[in-house]
């Protein structure tokens, strides 16, 4: 690994690291009514996309930290998805 992997590497611990506070947030709430479910839908697909691009180039510094945004960003869907589904049963059970 070279000096411009290991500025990859910083870079996309960084950018990674910024979707903790979030996560942080949303297990404590156990909420996420406050995220787009398309934004989260996309940004799922974007870090797969990435994984492989970064597995494919022998990029860890792309790999990782999207692998790790992938993680993160799953646990805050997997959140909205049962708001949502439960928000439908709801609906139905309450008449609406």
């Amino acid at each position: 690994m070279d000096g411009i992997e290991y500025i990859g590497l910083v870079a996309s611990s960084l950018a990674t690291i910024a979707y903790l506070p979030q996560v942080v947030k949303t297990w404590r709430t156990r909420s996420a009514n406050d995220f787009s479910l398309s934004t989260l839908l996309l940004l799922e697909a974007g870090s797969s996309l990435w994984i492989y691009y970064g597995l494919l180039r022998g990029a860890p510094a792309i790999w990782i930290g999207n692998g790790v945004t992938l993680a993160l960003a799953g646990f805050i869907l997997l959140v909205k998805m049962e708001s949502v589904l439960f928000a439908g049963r709801v609906r139905k059970n309450c008449g609406a």
